[in-house]
């Protein structure tokens, strides 16, 4: 239970709200009681000058002389007032007069400080101790105001913070788990859709009601991963079909061919060698198959390690194009390369001769008999770029954004009827593209038309 964010909502909410009444409540009760105590002091100044007034009258009434024991006594027995009460004592603490029926506490009638509490007959007063105005300065008027009233008044208020605030709280508990669950059903609704799609309905997505707030976000971010997730298994399964059928040709022609080499016993030398050279070119050709389909496995896992050192771009293209050259020259096809100036660069030496390679093996291989293929290294301000042109077929405009997908080859016929041990599966321009990145670079074609193709390699210096 206290597991669900429902509950911890809630509790956060009335643990904060609890802090914050309880703060306001204790400083409300003090503000109070500072208050009340502030009027009763001030009153008891009010009644103490208006007693020392009456005192005085009473006194210049009979003489002008000194205070006497009986001015004290008639003018205590002229002040009758509800809640207050007054005591005349002399310095050594002998009770003049009193209002007071019942006797006085000595320790109420001497203090240090001129507000003081005290209890007599088992009630509380509040003490206001004065000299009188007039006189030898040999009496002390005492004021007591009952603290009956303010005693009451603060048992109510706290009786109503006692009561008030765990109302309060549980009140709020309730509002804010309902406010909680209201809040988090998008999100327990999100959480039921999507426990609901798996790999054979990837296709679905979570229904999003409100656009604008956060809740929103979070679904369009889960429809988004699901459209990602969507394409990575449908590229997935494209992947092992098209690898399934790459490697099924060969390894059927493997099969096919041993059979025929074992059925017969008669068979000669030669017919053993034609058999053993066809099952090497088709054991090789396997085995480029395979190492691309690892490469690309490592580079998607994000295992593939590149060794990053100071290289020659155009020292590494020429030693490219020289060895490629013994491929050109089987199908007559020319093969040149310039550059311009030095290349220096920071990359993995051996990915990117191979990038060029695969670039390489893609002219030529698409080229036509007599044709040529130009490879140019250029320098600039911004980059280091590298053009393979060739006068080959060239690639339809409708396939042209298709070609460096993995196992996709734009003359898939033509392709099969030239198994040379340079042919491949369609993985070459698929890895040179993922070279270039690695390299913080970019591969792309310029353009191809029935006069040829133009691919660039840009790297920045």
């Amino acid at each position: 239970m206290f597991n669900s964010i429902r509950t911890k909502l809630t509790l956060w909410y009335v643990g904060v709200l609890a802090v914050v009444i309880m703060a306001f409540s204790a400083l409300t009760y003090f503000i109070l009681v500072n208050a009340l105590n502030k009027n009763t002091d001030e009153q008891l100044i009010e009644m103490s000058r208006n007693f020392s007034a009456a005192l005085i009258a009473e006194q210049e009434g009979e003489t002008n002389g000194p205070i006497s024991d009986k001015a004290i006594a008639e003018t205590v027995g002229e002040m009758h007032f509800r809640d207050y009460q007054f005591l005349i004592s002399t310095h050594d603490g002998r009770v003049i007069a009193s209002t007071f029926e019942v006797g006085v506490d000595p320790k109420c009638t001497a203090g240090e400080s001129a507000f003081r509490i005290c209890d007599i007959g088992g009630e509380s007063f509040r003490v206001f101790e004065s000299p009188l105005e007039k006189g030898p300065m040999e009496y002390r008027l005492l004021a007591f105001h009952s603290l009956r009233e303010q005693t009451a008044l603060k048992r109510r208020v706290t009786g109503i913070f006692l009561v008030g605030v765990p109302l309060t709280l549980l009140l709020a508990g309730f509002g804010g788990y309902f406010l909680a669950r209201k809040s988090l059903a998008p999100v327990v609704e999100m959480g039921r859709q999507a426990s609901q799609i798996g790999a054979g309905n990837l296709n679905e997505r979570i229904t999003i009601k409100n656009r604008n707030d956060e809740l929103g976000d979070l679904a369009r971010v889960f429809n988004d991963l699901l459209a990602r997730l969507d394409a990575s298994f449908e590229q997935q399964r494209r992947f092992m079909a098209d690898a399934s059928h790459e490697l099924r040709t060969p390894l059927a022609i493997v099969r096919g061919e041993a059979e025929v080499a074992l059925s017969k016993n008669d068979r000669t030398i030669a017919d053993y060698r034609e058999s053993l050279s066809i099952l090497h070119d088709e054991s090789k050709r396997l085995t480029k198959i395979v190492e691309d389909l690892f490469t690309l496995a490592r580079a998607d896992a994000g295992q593939f390690q590149a060794h990053f050192a100071s290289v020659y771009l155009d020292e590494i293209t020429s030693e490219a194009v020289r060895s490629m050259r013994v491929l050109a020259d089987q199908k007559k096809v020319e093969l040149s390369f310039n550059s311009e100036t030095e290349m220096p660069f920071t990359g993995d030496e051996s990915l990117l001769r191979r990038l060029i390679l695969n670039l390489l093996d893609n002219a030529v291989k698409y080229s036509r008999t007599g044709g040529k293929v130009a490879v140019t290294c250029l320098s600039t301000d911004a980059n280091l770029q590298i053009n393979v042109t060739d006068k080959g077929i060239g690639i339809p405009q409708d396939e042209q954004g298709r070609i460096f997908e993995r196992f996709y080859r734009v003359d898939k016929a033509r392709s099969r009827s030239d198994e040379t041990e340079t042919s491949g599966a369609g993985l070459g321009l698929s890895i040179a593209r993922w070279i270039a990145e690695i390299h913080n670079g970019d591969l792309e074609l310029v353009s191809s038309t029935s006069g040829g193709s133009i691919f660039v390699v840009r790297f920045p210096r």
